[in-house]
This record gives structure tokens, sequence and C-alpha cells, in this order.
């Protein structure tokens, strides 16, 4: 159970609004708080939230504005879950924000479970696991979930050492993790990986207390990791996302019209969003190619080997977490793979009941 600060219950209080009185919706401002600098050249998510201010204000004929709070203006993580679920706000929260409340968001991050972006957006769009999840979140904490929205592509692997195409690749390197879920896939692998803050990872792979590190491209390039690092492995060990999360309350109490303007402009947003990411993918790449470093684009057979050991780790892993049999049965079927298949012959048993930073 969360429990409220007086930091927090202050904020709370300064982001009230008329929304659950059942007053008119004419001038109403929503808040909407996210990580990072409102910057479109290093921020993602912060381009989706703008274009989305446009819209809802285009969509509602102004009779509704977003206000936008980046780089954590609100509070930590935790700070702005707990606004959202006791306010009439909106939040983008990362894998961080989410798993106090839903812990069973780890399962849509097991590695190497999409082959592409139309995969993973499949999964979240459609998927009952998903829309599972979504539903278990509004239950129990009051907060209704609105998007999945990309944060810059797939993590891929870098490191200093050596070209990286297959599991075995790894023997004896050492990793920069962000937590204990990617220690276990680095130690799966034969490597070592060990829990260093994002402010900390350039320095320690510069210095040497790391060889290598993953994240998507855009984040390679926005740390310029790639002065420390001389190879990329591309392969699309997780789908690097954050979730735009509205207070229940609050959304139940939109009239029809403006419900259906709000979702519009949402779907829109995260449509034109999806687009302009994957459209700059190959240019990141390009960009750290010409930056030196060497790009490695593992086979669908390499693929394949990464996924079979790397898979089994992440599934110990949720299963010492706690997290239920069935939430995973409902992913893998969700992305079209057999339970059996990829659980209990992976792992010789069954499973017991995350942007970066």
């Amino acid at each position: 159970m969360i429990r409220f600060s007086p930091k927090t219950l202050t904020a709370a209080c300064l982001l009230g609004s008329a929304l659950l009185s059942g007053s008119a919706l004419a001038t109403t401002t929503i808040n909407l708080s996210y990580n990072g600098a409102p910057d479109p050249e290093k921020n993602a998510v912060h381009v989706f939230a703008n274009n989305l201010k446009e819209l809802v204000a285009e969509k509602t004929d102004h009779e509704v504005e977003l206000r936008l709070f980046p780089n954590s203006m609100l509070g930590s993580e935790e700070d702005r879950m707990e606004q959202t679920m006791s306010t009439p706000m909106l939040n983008i929260a990362s894998f961080a924000g989410i798993s106090p409340l839903a812990d069973e968001i780890f399962v849509s991050a097991i590695p190497f479970l999409f082959e592409d972006f139309d995969a993973a957006r499949t999964f979240f769009d459609e998927g009952e696991y998903w829309q599972t999840l979504s539903s278990e979140l509004s239950e129990r904490a009051g907060v209704d979930m609105l998007a999945v929205v990309e944060e810059g592509g797939f993590l891929a692997f870098t490191n200093s050492k050596r070209p990286i195409q297959r599991p075995e690749d790894f023997e004896g390197l050492r990793f920069r993790a962000m937590d204990p879920s990617q220690v276990a896939l680095y130690e799966a692998f034969g490597a070592s990986g060990t829990p260093i803050p994002w402010t900390e990872t350039y320095m320690a792979l510069r210095t040497g207390v790391a060889d290598g590190q993953m994240n998507p491209p855009m984040y390679i390039i926005l740390a310029s990791l790639y002065e420390v690092q001389n190879y990329l492995t591309l392969a699309n060990i997780q789908y690097s996302d954050q979730f735009l999360v509205g207070n229940s309350e609050m959304i139940a109490s939109w009239d029809d019209e403006t419900r259906n303007a709000i979702m519009e402009a949402v779907a829109e947003a995260n449509h034109n969003a999806r687009e302009a990411n994957q459209a700059q993918v190959e240019s990141r790449i390009a960009y750290l190619e010409a930056e030196g470093m060497e790009v490695i684009r593992p086979s669908h057979e390499d693929l394949e080997a990464f996924r079979s050991v790397g898979q089994p780790a992440y599934m110990e892993w949720l299963a010492e977490r706690g997290i239920e049999q069935r939430w995973i049965d409902m992913a893998l079927e969700d992305v079209g793979a057999g339970t059996e298949e990829n659980t209990g012959e992976s792992t010789g048993e069954s499973i017991g009941e995350s942007t970066d930073d």
C-alpha cells in the first residue's frame, strides 16, 4: 500500500480541479507529468506529451487544456503515482511507477519477446495480457492505463571489448545493469552484472568498472556512450516504453463527447510518436556507426540463441518476485508462443505464483 507523504498531499491539494465535483469542463486544465527534459531532440516522451497537449486542445475546442510538468517537476515516480491516484491528473510513468501497484507489468519486459515494432504494438494494443493488467491496475489503484508510449526503440547491447554475435560472446565480460532482472540476464550469458545508476554509467564504462550496458540507440547517443563503447549489438532485447495513466474517477466524470475527444487525441498522439520513433531508428544507428561503433546485426538463428538462454533466466527472476504463472501464460500466448515450449521445457519447471532510469 502506498502511503501519502506530507509533500505529496500538499502537491495533491495544489493539483485539485473541479473535475471530480462534476463542474463544467470549460477551461478545465489537467496536469500531465513525466520524466526527462522538455527537449524534442533528447526526450521522445516529451515529443508525445507536447503533441498530446496540442491535440487535446484542438479536439475539445480548448475546453480542456493540458499543462505539462516535465523533468519530474511534481516529484519522484512514487510521488507522481500517488498524486495520480488521489487527484484529477495524467502521468507518464515508467516501470518504477507502475510496478509497486502492479508488479505483473514486468512480464511485458520478458527479453527477446518481440521480433519487431509491429509485434510489440499488437501485443499492447490487442493482447489479453495487457487488457487484463490494465483492468487490474484500475481496480487496485484507481488509475486507468491510457497508452503505451515508445521512448526510443528496442534495447541493444554495447561493450568495449569485442563484437557480441551470440550468447557465448558474453563470457567473462562485466556489464552495467539497471535492475536485478538485467543482472540475471547477463549472468545467464556468462557475464557479470552490477547495478550502476544511470548518472554514473558513462564514467563506469570509461574507467573499466563495466565493459558494457544495454539501452536503445537514442539513449546511447544522448549519453555519448559511443565515446566509451566500441560495439553495438542489435538484438531487440526489450521494447523501450513508458505508460500514460490517468485518475480513474476523473476519466469517469467526463461526458461522452469529452472522453471521445481526449481518447482520440491520445490515440493520434501515440500513432504520431510511433511513426516518428521508428523513422529515426536507422538514422540513430547510422550516427553511432559514423562515430566509430561497429554495428552487429545478429541473424535469426543468433537471436533464437539469445532467446533460448535469456528468457529462462528472466522467467526465474519473475518467479522469485512471486509473479503468478497465468500472467506469463497470457503474455506468451499473445505473442504466439506456447507456454510449454517457452517456460516448462526451457526452465525445467513451472514458474511459481522494469526507461532506463
